[in-house]
Order: C-alpha cells, then sequence, then structure tokens
C-alpha cells in the first residue's frame, strides 16, 4: 500500500494518537490499511467481531442501529479527522460492533488492527497516560454533548451544530457547506427534517443566516453564539 506522506499530520488531529511518540506512531502506519468506500458501502455490521478500529481521512460515515421495526437511528456522524470504533479495543476478545457503519458518499478510511496499538500501550506506560488525558478530554466534550442533546431544544442544537462547522479563525460572514444529508443532520439531532426546515427558515428570516440549498452563510455570528451561551 502506498502511504501517504501527511498521514502522521493527520492522525495528530485525532485525540487517540496525539500524545503517541513519533516511533509508536510509525509503528502503527507502518500496519494500517486504506480502505475505500462508495456511497452506501458498510464497514462493518452491528454484532460483528471487532478486530480493527478507524481513522476517517475523506468524506463521512454514520453510525446506526436498527429497530425491531427496521427504523434506522442514526447515533453519530464522523467527520474527516475523527476516529471510530477504538473504545471496544479496551472489551477483550469478546468486543463486538455495537453498531453498523456505512458511507454517506465516497470515503476514504485508515484501518487499525486494535492487537498492534493494544501492545503499543502495554510496551509504554507514557503512551498509556497520554491516552487516559486525551480520552479524559474527549469523555468531558461527550458530556456536554450529552447535555445539549438531552436539556436543551431543537434550535439550540442546530445553532450549535452549525457553529460547530464554522473555523474558529472566521469571524465575519463565514461560509458553511452541509455535506451531510438534512435529514441524516435531523438524525443526528433527534428532530424530525421538517422541524429542521422550519428552524433554518425562522434564522433566515431572522437575518441570522441566508440559505441556498445546502449552502449557509452566517450573518450574525455572536447572535448565534449568543443563542447558545457561547463567549465571542
Amino acid at each position: 500500500m502506498n502511504r501517504s506522506p501527511d498521514a502522521a499530520s493527520e492522525l495528530r488531529r485525532a485525540y487517540l494518537f496525539a500524545e503517541l511518540s513519533e516511533p509508536h506512531l510509525r509503528t502503527l502506519i507502518d500496519h494500517m490499511q486504506e480502505i475505500r468506500l462508495e456511497s452506501g458501502n458498510t464497514l462493518f455490521h452491528q454484532g460483528q467481531p471487532a478486530e480493527r478500529f478507524f481513522f476517517l481521512r475523506e468524506g463521512l460515515v454514520k453510525l446506526f442501529r436498527l429497530s425491531p421495526e427496521g427504523d434506522e437511528k442514526i447515533i453519530e456522524v464522523m467527520r474527516p479527522g475523527e476516529t471510530f470504533a477504538e473504545a471496544v479495543m479496551f472489551m477483550g476478545t469478546k468486543g463486538h460492533y455495537p453498531v453498523n457503519a456505512e458511507s454517506v458518499g465516497e470515503s476514504r478510511i485508515f484501518a487499525f488492527e486494535q492487537k498492534t496499538f493494544l501492545n503499543l500501550l502495554r510496551e509504554s506506560s507514557d503512551a498509556s497516560f497520554g491516552l487516559l488525558a486525551s480520552m479524559s478530554r474527549r469523555l468531558h466534550m461527550l458530556v456536554n454533548q450529552i447535555e445539549s442533546l438531552t436539556l436543551q431544544n431543537a434550535t439550540y442544537r442546530l445553532v450549535a451544530y452549525l457553529l460547530e462547522l464554522i473555523p474558529r479563525n472566521v469571524k465575519t460572514s463565514p461560509e458553511v457547506q452541509l455535506t451531510t444529508p438534512k435529514a441524516v443532520i435531523a438524525s443526528r439531532l433527534a428532530i424530525q427534517p421538517e422541524t429542521l426546515s422550519r428552524i433554518l427558515a425562522k434564522l433566515r428570516q431572522a437575518g441570522l443566516i441566508e440559505v441556498h440549498g445546502n449552502h449557509i452563510t452566517v450573518r450574525d455570528v455572536q447572535a448565534l453564539r449568543d443563542m447558545v451561551h457561547l463567549p465571542p
């Protein structure tokens, strides 16, 4: 397999690899595989033995479960620079994927053998403690996300989602491109698609955003931040 010369810098964006030493990161890169998926391709199924975890390079991957009636419930939509399925590696040899993973559009993914990563942690206490620090920060972020999903209303959740898409260094009239289908965004935010459309319409009528299909121009970033109680 041809290794990307920028693979190391790409992986450093993810909390799982952020604190690894260069030799340890190089060991993972030497053993990883690159997977290319077309839209609708399945990466793994719920209940399948979990032997690998993944880093998303390009595209989108949705993690979902199916109800007994066959209804799809999206748990998360993974974006470039994020890892997924890594938590299962700490469940031992009986770990199974708790969700299905499917590509939304074309995707490129790095796949890692769990046993390779675990061996690195066994060999290095520094790597283990570095991972614990990174996981603690990620856990704090996820707790905040859960709070917003359970305690705040649909408008709050959608505005927070839009703000996540805005680069931090952009202050005036940032452009947001919704690469994720609106139906998928609605499921991720636990709201109905028609509710999402109504909220976007209200934000547009209030002069906070402009909407042109999947392209959104944010006219008043601070007003949106005020709605979710974020500082400038």
